[in-house]
Order: C-alpha cells, then structure tokens, then sequence
C-alpha cells in the first residue's frame, strides 16, 4: 500500500508540472486550485494531523501572506520576491498568538484560534492600508498565470514532502507523543509548547506562500475572501476527510473537495451549497469511517489482498 501511494503521488506531482504542455488554460486552472487545495490541507495537517491541535484561524495566514504581496507590489516590489516576507510574517504572528492559545488545551484551544481569525478579519476591514472592507488590487501587469502556476504547482509538491520529512523526522516523533499524550510526552522530556510553536510556524508560512500565489493570480483580494472562516473551515475539513494525520489524506481529501467546489460553482443554483454537502460527506466519513477515504483505500485494499493469498 505503501509503494502504491508513492508510485500515486509521484505520478500526480508529475501530471501537475507536465500538464501545461498539454491541458488548455480553463481546466489548468482547475488544476490550479487542486494545488492550492493540497498545500492548505497538507500544512494544517502538520498541526492538527501530527500533533492534534486543532485551529480553525488559518485564513489569518493566508490573509497574511496574501496583503503582504499585494502592499508589496504596490510599492514596486516584484510579486514573487515578496514570498519569503509574507511567509516570515506569518511565522512570527502564529508563535505570537501560539504563545497564550497553546496553554489551553482540546475545544479551548480551537474556540481561541476561531476568535483570532475573526479578529485579524475585522481589524483588515477597519484600517486604511489594507483597503477597509473594499480590498486591494494587485499594480497593472503583475499578472503571469504561466509563472504563478508553476510557482503553486512546486510549492504544493514541496508541501507534501515537507509533511512526510516532518512525520519521518524526531520532530514528527516529539508531536506524534503530543498528540497521543501530552501529559506523557512532557513527562518524558518533550518540551511541548515548542514543539506545537514549531509546527504552528511552519505551517502558517506555507500557508501564507499559498495566500501570497492566490493574491498573484486572481489579483485583488479583501477581508471577506482571504480572511473568510469559512476557508478556515474548509482547510480543516479536507485532511479530516481524506484522512488526518497522514500523507496522503490531505492530498486525497483536498483533491474530493475542490473537484466537489469546482462542479459546484458550474452550477449556479449550487454554488453556495458547497459546505453544506461536504458537511454532508464529512458527517458520512465520520460515521462509518472516521479514518477518512485514505482508511477506506486501506481496509478495502487488505480485505482484497488477503483474498488474493487465500485464493492462492
């Protein structure tokens, strides 16, 4: 199962560079938004997968990232060179508000992370340099679509290596006790706070990266959109869908969720019906297989193998 999941995923990474070559500019943005679906779902789950910390706050990131590069290149800075500065402010902010929100612990945690999105939104709607609740656009001839999904295409296959490196690594180690048992793992030396500040700003810079590339190429954004909880809300439910915790269930699940979004907004009379029915699909996940798709993938798998050995 192991070996057929690279195989898949090596595969995927290399149709999502290779397919300007061949697909049309409307389904390369399809193609598009699959990738920026994956690096959201791959960098939560860095913190909510490996160490159980469950945030619904990070549209602040993106939102981060996202005003970064366009205050940026207002102020004649290459788009693409603002990257690093958006994702370093990112960083910086999540071990801010991580500092007080990691002392609470299971609902608490995640109803503090709620109230910091909400926060970071209505303060981008209430100053003047973000542009109030109006947004911002991006300067005239900033636009590359070419460049910008190339840049969204390696990010996402470097996100889920990232993710796999980490889970591999003794950081990935030190989370994993977290999750199981914090109490446990502190016992045992694990400075836990550091290790989810760690997780936390790693995850928020990838995240901005994400938000800096969504400001890029629709070129405008505003406080309802890149500050939205429902993105948060989205983000957490991909991984949790495709399988939290794992490689590839955030791939799996992002991939569910933007097909479902895309058909969806075909669909005029469906198109602000996407939560509710990947609402739907989470609560089925949930009930008869809370392991997510990737669980699923597995069980099946094995019941055939075993089949397969028996009949042998």
């Amino acid at each position: 199962m192991r070996r057929l999941s690279l195989a898949a995923g090596v595969s995927l990474a290399v149709f999502t560079l290779a397919a300007p070559l061949f697909l049309e500019r409307g389904t390369l943005n399809d193609v598009w938004s699959l990738a920026f679906a994956v690096i959201l779902a791959s960098a939560w789950n860095i913190l909510g997968g490996f160490a159980g910390q469950v945030s619904l706050g990070y549209s602040a990131f993106l939102g981060i990232g996202a005003y970064t590069t366009v205050l940026l290149s207002l102020k004649g800075m290459d788009p693409f060179l603002s990257l690093p500065i958006g994702a370093v402010l990112a960083a910086i902010f999540s071990v801010a508000i991580g500092l007080p929100a990691f002392r609470l612990r299971g609902p608490y945690f995640t109803i503090a992370t709620i109230g910091v999105g909400e926060a970071v939104r209505v303060c981008a709607s209430s100053v003047s340099f973000t542009g109030g609740s109006s947004g911002l656009r991006m300067p005239a001839g900033s636009f590359d679509f070419t460049r910008n999904y190339e840049a969204m295409a390696v990010l996402a296959i470097l996100t889920v290596v990232v993710a796999a490196l980490v889970k591999r690594s003794a950081f990935g180690q030190a989370l994993a006790a977290i999750k199981q048992d914090i109490d446990a793992a502190e016992a045992l030396g694990v400075n836990s706070t550091r290790f989810k500040l760690g997780a936390h700003a790693l995850s928020a810079a990838i995240v901005a990266l994400a938000g800096s590339l969504y400001a890029i190429n629709f070129q405008y954004i505003a406080p309802g959109s890149v500050f939205d909880f429902r993105l948060s809300l989205s983000i957490v439910l991909m991984p949790i869908v495709g399988g939290v915790g794992t490689i590839a269930g955030p791939v799996l699940g992002a991939l569910v969720f933007s097909t479902l979004q895309i058909k969806l907004l075909s669909i005029p009379a469906l198109r602000d019906s996407y939560l509710f029915i990947y609402g739907t699909l989470l609560i089925v996940v949930m009930l008869f297989e809370p392991k997510g798709i990737l669980g699923l993938l597995r069980r099946v798998f094995n019941r055939r193998l075993r089949r397969f050995y028996a009949d042998a």
